[in-house]
């Protein structure tokens, strides 16, 4: 169990590890991550430790905090029993939350947080993980002619939670990113699924290779598998699932078919062939336009259903939609003027953890979420440690 919101956290470890040799944990609590992240400050003239002002860092974007200035300003208006419980006493960190977080191992800080997710979303023993693989480019961190810093997640689908993070370099893209970015993550017996950029016969081989499963987007990027995919005999394929949606203005028709092609697809380990026919109108609209994508997968029809199959494939864009442009809209991200060193990629990473951190404690609505804990300065940190 967390450590009650009354009772003050160990100082012995910067204040935050508390319960962590508690053998009754069934998982150490974020804040005894934070103080696990090392500290690039040299020890002299350091007037708080590197856990509290993740801490307070956290706490601030928990309650709707943008930028550095913006953590500074809700630090300086923080409860004194928020600060109390970080450990932090005297003046409060201020210029502090800018040079440190700058100069944080952004894989390192990635790393744990990853860590601590996987084990606060680890599905039950009849459960299979989902996790959509996709990017996004940082606009606002573009600078002198340079393009933004561009970053690889990994998206639970069960609990719109970021379980991985990996900086895409600007001389190189996503592709060779995609298994450095779940070697860092337990996905034995999980289901990876990627859109059309990610369906490379490496990628198939890899997830294979760690005991995990793929659903792959195919489109012409992969001309033959495309072809292949395109020419099966989807005349002759009953169709296996249908679904109906109508929201935001328009109605939407799904048809699914999908086809066993283990001996006859040249791609690793592919079980089967998904074809979906996405039929869309808007609402006031007699027109119908149709869309029709292929996918590609190495779960055979005993695990898992044309349903789940429908699922997941829809749920890969959730990443999109809960993650991406919650970050854009909710964060303003892509105005974001955070530029130098590791700071814009450790912002994101808090925006990763506050999102989850909010969905963990139930909220639906993100934004209202953040409002509701900009109200008070003690909700963030209850929040936090009752994760």
């Amino acid at each position: 169990m967390p450590a009650p919101p009354s009772s003050r956290i160990d100082p012995a470890v910067g204040h935050l590890v508390g319960l962590a040799g508690d053998a009754t944990l069934a998982r150490p609590g974020l804040l005894v991550v934070l103080a696990r992240v090392a500290d690039p400050r040299h020890r002299r003239g350091v007037r708080h430790r590197l856990a509290a002002i993740l801490g307070l860092a956290l706490c601030a974007v928990v309650a709707g905090a943008r930028s550095f200035t913006a953590i500074a300003e809700w630090a300086t208006d923080a409860d004194e029993q928020t600060l109390r419980m970080l450990g932090v006493t005297g003046v409060v960190p201020s210029e502090s939350f800018r040079r440190t977080l700058q100069r944080l191992d952004a894989d390192a800080f990635d790393n744990l947080a990853g860590a601590w997710v996987q084990e606060a979303t680890r599905p039950g023993s009849k459960e299979r993980r989902v996790i959509a693989v996709d990017g996004k480019t940082l606009r606002g961190s573009a600078s002198g002619g340079e393009p933004g810093d561009h970053l690889l997640a990994a998206l639970d689908h069960a609990h719109g939670a970021v379980v991985g993070q990996a900086e895409v370099g600007a001389k190189t893209n996503e592709i060779p990113m995609f298994p450095v970015l779940l070697d860092r993550a337990d996905i034995a017996g999980a289901v990876i699924t990627a859109d059309a950029l990610h369906a490379q016969r490496s990628h198939a081989s890899y997830l294979a290779g760690r005991g995990a499963h793929y659903l792959f987007t195919v489109k012409r990027n992969q001309p033959g598998l495309f072809a292949q995919l395109a020419s099966l005999p989807w005349r002759q394929v009953p169709v296996a699932c249908q679904t109906r949606e109508r929201g935001h203005g328009r109605d939407e028709r799904r048809t699914l078919k999908i086809t066993a092609v283990a001996a006859g697809l040249a791609f690793p380990h592919a079980a089967q062939a998904i074809q979906i026919i996405r039929r869309r109108r808007l609402s006031r609209k007699k027109k119908w336009s149709a869309e029709t994508v292929y996918a590609v997968t190495s779960l055979t029809a005993t695990q898992a259903s044309p349903a789940g199959f429908a699922a997941m494939i829809r749920g890969h864009w959730m990443i999109e939609d809960r993650l991406h442009w919650i970050r854009d809209m909710d964060y303003d991200e892509d105005r974001s003027q955070i530029r130098t060193a590791s700071g814009p990629r450790v912002m994101a990473t808090l925006r990763n953890l506050a999102v989850t951190i909010l969905r963990l404690a139930g909220h639906a609505s993100i934004a209202a979420a953040l409002r509701h804990h900009a109200r008070r300065p003690d909700r963030p940190l209850r929040t936090i440690m009752n994760c």
